[in-house]
C-alpha cells in the first residue's frame, strides 16, 4: 500500500493526462490492469460517475462507481489528447510514435509506472499496489467489506480480506468506537460496578 505522501509522489510524476486518468482508475476504483487497458469508450458513463467493466477476472462483469477526480482526468485526456486518428474504441491508447492511436499494451503501462516510480523517488510501483491502496483506504474510510468486495470484483470475500492490508491506528480506533458503543449499551448492574 502506498502512503498519502507517496500517492501525491506518483501523480506528480506522471506525465500525461492519460497517465494520470489510468493511475487514478486504479487508485480511486480499484481497477486491475487488464480492466484499465480493456476499457473502452462505451463502459464510461461520466454522468453516472461509473465504469462497466466488461471483462473482469474470471470473466465476471461488473459496473464500478469512480471518484470523480477520475472523470475530470479523463475528460481532460480525451479532450486533450487523445489522438483523432484512433480506429479503436479503447479508451487509453498510444499517444507518439508508430503506434498511435493503437491500444495501449500492458508493457507500456508497466513502462508509464516504471518512469514515474523512478521520477517519485519510489522503491517500487506496480498497479497491484495501487489496487490494494484503493481499498485500504476506502476500508479504512468505513466502506464495508461486502462494498469494497463487489467494487473489487471478487467472488470470495475471504479474497478481499486478503487484499487489505489495514492501518493499526484505523484497526485501533475501529475497536475502540466499537468497544465505547457496547459499554454504552451495557447496565451497570450487569457488569458488577456500583456508584
Amino acid at each position: 500500500m502506498l502512503g498519502p505522501h507517496e500517492v501525491d509522489a506518483v501523480l506528480t510524476a506522471l506525465r500525461t493526462r492519460r497517465d494520470t486518468a489510468m493511475v487514478q482508475a486504479m487508485l480511486l476504483g480499484g481497477l486491475r490492469r487488464c480492466e484499465v487497458l480493456g476499457l473502452r469508450l462505451g463502459d464510461v458513463n461520466a454522468g453516472e460517475r461509473r465504469l462497466f467493466i466488461a471483462d473482469g477476472k474470471g470473466g465476471r462483469q461488473r459496473i464500478v462507481p469512480v471518484s470523480s477526480r477520475f472523470f475530470v482526468a479523463l475528460g481532460d485526456y480525451l479532450d486533450d489528447e487523445r489522438p483523432r486518428i484512433s480506429t479503436t474504441d479503447r479508451v487509453f491508447v498510444v499517444l507518439k510514435g508508430p503506434r498511435r492511436g493503437g491500444p495501449l499494451s500492458a508493457a507500456g503501462l508497466d513502462e508509464i509506472l516504471a518512469g514515474a516510480r523512478n521520477r517519485a523517488g519510489l522503491a517500487r510501483l506496480t498497479c497491484h499496489q495501487l489496487r490494494h491502496t484503493c481499498f485500504t483506504r476506502l476500508r479504512e474510510a468505513g466502506m464495508a467489506l461486502e462494498a469494497i468486495q463487489a467494487q473489487a470484483g471478487h467472488a470470495s470475500i475471504e479474497s478481499t480480506r486478503i487484499y487489505l492490508h489495514l492501518a493499526n491506528d484505523w484497526l485501533a480506533g475501529e475497536y475502540l468506537r466499537a468497544a465505547a458503543s457496547i459499554d454504552a449499551q451495557m447496565n451497570p448492574a450487569d457488569v458488577g460496578v456500583t456508584e
